[in-house]
């Protein structure tokens, strides 16, 4: 079984990006999230709505906001490599280091074959008597 999201008009809204809420879901007048309790609904045409990114779901969370409320965002600007990043390429490299003996691979342990019931083909316990049908087996 496969679990696949559902279509959902929010998927195609991009995080972080204010679209204007009639263009995405028109409708009956709606709240701004960022005005207080009590003030009356807006047209659909005077809110912006926002998708917001949601730590528990990945589709994200959108909301509604007023003109004044509208969350101003920027677009990152292109961050230069710092300096030490450039000095160190430039420095020869050095010789390997060597990992400490207790981060060293060991070899693996072997296991002996375990002793089977001639009988009834089932592993025997420690004890050498088969727990089906109790017969004594030399492990």
């Amino acid at each position: 079984m496969k679990i696949r999201a559902s279509d959902d008009w929010r998927a195609t809204l991009a995080f972080e990006t204010p679209i204007v809420a009639a263009e995405v879901l028109p409708g009956d007048p709606a709240r701004c999230s960022g005005c207080p309790v009590g003030t009356p609904p807006f047209a659909r045409t005077e809110l912006w709505a926002v998708k917001h990114r949601h730590p528990k779901n990945h589709d994200g969370d959108v909301r509604f906001y007023c003109a004044a409320h509208v969350p101003v965002f920027e677009k990152p600007q292109p961050v230069a490599a710092p300096a030490t990043a450039r000095s160190a390429r430039s420095k020869p490299k050095s010789a390997p280091r060597e990992a400490p003996e207790r981060l060293q691979r060991r070899p693996p342990a072997v296991e002996r074959p375990r002793a089977v019931c001639p009988t009834c083909f089932v592993e025997i316990p420690p004890t050498g008597v088969c727990g089906i049908c109790g017969q004594a087996v030399a492990g």
